[in-house]
């Protein structure tokens, strides 16, 4: 007996469907999947309008979205492996990092209901709950709580956990957390993947702290300019700060070795003129000395020759002060024989 082969005849509506799912997704530089579960329809309505003009959400069938994403192809088709449960197509022209922060951020707190998941510990804090003593002490005193009739009221002693993460809410702390306001889950578009510029990310992967990463880039640039100064290698960065640290030392050279250049000669003739001092003021006989060192007194001690020099090195080392601080963790690193080495070599 043969077997007769059969075609699957779809439907035009789900063409229809198909092709406008594919137009959405070649309309935006990065496309995701977001999962939408639990979040009531009017919310979910109150989301789309505040991501409008930056980000859009399309629903359909799990069916239709999968043939679409395989329909375009071109690597995009890795999202279909994120498509189960209760989920939306979302699309942007923004940086996958930009838009998970703003879908994220649009999350707001929510009651749980009994018979969810927990997505955290469930904590009822210290404190005055504001009901008048009655039935609901023992209530709270049932679900786990530390709570007792104090001053006129019910309170909770100490921050009690009353459920851990991954565990079932029942009905009776699902009540108490309504009746004491508590709202212990966020409900919000939860990006489970974005496809964007060949490259498929993750939650994880996008959740950046930007203050974090902000100081981790200056204290890499710091860390850079720290090297580049003390390997005397210029850069549009440091070429002021080397020239002024070359500039200081060459003046102290030629203090050390008395040489007639116009830079140093000033101080020069100051350290002269302080010794000549300090010279007449040792002779007692007044008679001895010319005229215009009669009555000297010894000038104050002179500064040591190099002074000056230092403290335009010491100006050019402060500019690399917050450097070496923010290097700190890399020398830890490197081990502190090399650090040690490479100041030593490098002055």
């Amino acid at each position: 007996m043969s077997s007769v082969r059969k075609t699957e005849t779809i439907p035009e509506w789900k063409r229809e469907e198909v092709d406008e799912l594919v137009e959405f997704i070649d309309s935006y530089q990065s496309v995701g999947i977001v999962g939408v579960s639990g979040i009531p329809s009017r919310q979910l309505q109150a989301m789309r309008r505040e991501l409008h003009g930056s980000a859009a959400v399309r629903m359909s069938r799990n069916t239709l979205t999968n043939r679409a994403l395989e329909e375009v192809g071109d690597g995009v088709e890795a999202l279909t492996e994120y498509v189960g449960g209760q989920v939306a197509l979302v699309g942007t022209n923004d940086n996958p990092f930009g838009l998970f922060k703003q879908l994220e951020a649009s999350k707001t707190p929510a009651p749980i209901n009994a018979g969810e998941v927990a997505p955290n510990d469930i904590v009822i804090p210290e404190g005055d709950t504001g009901v008048d003593p009655g039935p609901f002490v023992g209530e709270l005193q049932t679900v786990g709580a530390a709570a007792r009739i104090m001053d006129g009221s019910i309170k909770v002693t100490e921050d009690s956990t009353v459920l851990e993460e991954g565990e079932v809410v029942d009905d009776d702390l699902a009540n108490v957390l309504v009746e004491l306001g508590i709202e212990p889950k966020e409900v919000g578009l939860d990006l489970k993947a974005v496809y964007s510029e060949g490259v498929l990310f993750e939650p994880d992967e996008l959740e950046l702290d930007v203050d974090e990463y902000e100081a981790d880039i200056r204290s890499a640039a710091a860390a850079a300019r720290n090297l580049s100064i003390n390997a005397a290698y210029p850069t549009a960065a440091t070429a002021g700060a080397l020239i002024a640290k070359a500039s200081g030392e060459a003046k102290s050279v030629g203090l050390f070795a008395e040489i007639e250049s116009p830079d140093v000669v000033p101080e020069l003739i100051g350290k002269a003129d302080a010794q000549l001092r300090a010279l007449a003021a040792q002779i007692d006989d007044e008679e001895a000395l010319p005229e215009e060192l009669q009555g000297v007194e010894a000038a104050p001690a002179a500064e040591p020759a190099t002074d000056d020099a230092d403290e335009e090195e010491e100006q050019a080392d402060d500019n690399t002060e917050d450097a070496e601080e923010a290097d700190d963790d890399a020398d830890d690193d490197d081990g502190d024989d090399g650090g040690e080495g490479l100041g030593a070599m490098f002055g």
